[in-house]
């Protein structure tokens, strides 16, 4: 059947109307999308002020500007995952964590969708952190003084805005992204100027971050926040896509929507760091509130730092609606009986109280440090087992068995759970943590990690932080938890799907149902 608002939603899921639809099943009737729309909607959430705060978050790892400059290309082709995440979604018609259903089971399921509900929580959490903290530099340009109640009124505020787009749902965040991407871009193009015109590409960094083991450790932080960040979010928005529609232009869409944008924005933060890394700006770049760092500075005029921190605050709305979005479904996907806009609000209140307790009880760059390893840990190891899985069905579900979640279904498993998939689940997710090497600071700050075969930085790191010289693990402290967590994880649930063929016996199965779908 015929679509005939190709851009603009269908009956289910219309813009600037609450969506209906939950985890529940897309007909084809309600296919409204392209591949086009999709990389649109990325887009307009990736040119975004938060890849601009994590270039500079970056360079505060100690980094020379070029070696920033390959960490964030190489990091940001890991979009290539977000892609591939993505093209289940026109297959199934349904949710990232309904589609878990197939490898780990009805109720398997429920495990990783509260590790992503969680996640997605995290997210909110740090866009409404930056909102707030953008809203604080515009009062002090306004000579407000911001209190404690007043920070505390400004993220209950942020939090109800926040929730009206995706509670809206899937056609209003299309249309609004979208429509963010020229204004957006206007405002990184004007930032640019003062950035090539003030930023130092000679930038020689601390000196600390020297060894390959610093490197890896950065580009674990890119590829976290970037492409892996959202492999987990990619069919919530697809499932509306036909099912015909291309793989290619799929991945091709949303990779050149999502990495070219962040490159652009990761760069752009990391050469403004350049030209604002006094000691007090590299401590603002560090605190509570990197904003503070475009302050009082004199090389960016105050009334464009004022228009950006004005477009930021738009901007971090549009993003924080796709993790609200996701964080709804991932909440249904849990068996918790909400509507999706129900949900929305549940999460919004929650992601407020969060965030009340972030802004008094840590600093930024320490929350989206530790933040970072919560998302390494788990989506490593379920990005490797979900794509094995559907590289083993050769690319096919049956979409009304995703949708069962009684005993009787083709994915129940065993008492509702697949336990190839758990165990192959908690043996990435250990030999992640294992090969995990937390980032130092670019201050005489020796800490501890727990692993002996990731990096313990000691006393040697203590008498001589300059140079980097550092007791390490075995391999020198390098970071391979993202390799080793999707590489591990998918075989052994590959040989475990092989020995136990359950797999297979659900292909056959599936074929036997295809006339169903």
């Amino acid at each position: 059947m015929a679509i005939t608002q190709p851009h603009d939603g269908s009956a289910g899921d219309e813009a600037f109307r609450i969506e209906t639809h939950g985890i529940d099943f897309i007909t084809e009737s309600e296919r409204w999308a392209t591949p086009r729309n999709i990389g649109a909607m990325w887009t307009g959430s990736a040119i975004n002020v938060e890849y601009f705060i994590y270039g500079a978050l970056l360079m505060g790892f100690g980094f020379k500007f070029w070696t920033a400059i390959s960490i964030i290309v190489i990091g940001n082709l890991s979009f290539f995952f977000v892609g591939l995440a993505s093209l289940q979604g026109p297959e199934t018609g349904t949710t990232a964590f309904a589609i878990s259903r197939a490898p780990f089971g009805s109720r398997g399921s429920r495990i990783v969708s509260f590790f992503n509900w969680i996640t997605q929580l995290g997210f909110e959490t740090e866009g409404l952190i930056l909102i707030v903290g953008a809203a604080i530099i515009l009062c002090q340009f306004a000579n407000i003084h911001v209190s404690s109640a007043l920070k505390v009124i400004f993220i209950i505020l942020a939090a109800a805005i926040q929730a009206i787009v995706p509670y809206l749902g899937h056609a209003t965040m299309v249309k609004v992204l979208r429509a963010l991407i020229i204004p957006f871009g206007a405002i990184f193009v004007l930032l640019a100027i003062f950035d090539f015109k003030h930023g130092k590409a000679s930038f020689a960094g601390s000196g600390f971050a020297n060894g390959w083991e610093i490197y890896t450790a950065g580009l674990a932080f890119v590829i976290a926040l970037s492409g892996l960040g959202w492999t987990e979010c990619g069919n919530d928005y697809t499932r509306y896509l036909p099912r015909e529609s291309s793989k290619a232009a799929t991945v091709g869409w949303i990779f050149l929507g999502t990495a070219l944008p962040e490159v652009v924005m990761m760069i752009l933060g990391a050469l403004t760091f350049t030209f604002l890394s006094s000691t007090a700006q590299v401590a603002a770049w560090n605190g509570n509130n990197p904003f503070s760092a475009l302050y009082g500075q004199h090389f960016i005029p105050s009334w464009v730092v004022v228009v950006f921190l004005m477009f930021s605050i738009v901007q971090l709305f549009g993003i924080n609606s796709l993790d609200l979005y996701s964080s709804g479904v991932s909440l249904q996907a849990m068996g918790v009986h909400l509507k999706r806009y129900q949900a929305v609000v549940l999460d919004s209140i929650i992601a407020c109280l969060l965030t009340i307790w972030a802004t008094f009880q840590s600093t930024f760059s320490l929350y989206m440090k530790e933040f970072v390893g919560v998302i390494i840990l788990w989506i490593a190891p379920w990005f490797g087992i979900l794509i094995t899985d559907w590289l083993m069905r050769r690319y096919r579900y049956n979409a009304a068995e995703l949708q069962r979640t009684d005993a009787g279904g083709l994915y129940f498993g065993r008492s509702g759970v697949n336990w190839n998939a758990i165990v192959a689940f908690v043996i990435g997710v250990v030999c992640a943590t294992l090969a995990f090497s937390k980032a130092p600071p670019p201050v005489n700050f020796p800490f501890h990690w727990m692993t002996p075969i990731s990096n313990h930085y000691g006393a040697s790191c203590a008498a001589n932080p300059v140079k980097g010289v550092c007791t390490a693990g075995w391999y020198g402290g390098a970071d391979f938890s993202i390799p080793a967590g999707i590489i591990i994880a998918g075989l052994v649930y590959f040989a475990l799907e092989k020995a136990t063929g359950n797999v297979a016996r659900q292909v056959a199965r599936q074929k036997e149902l295809e006339p169903q779908l």
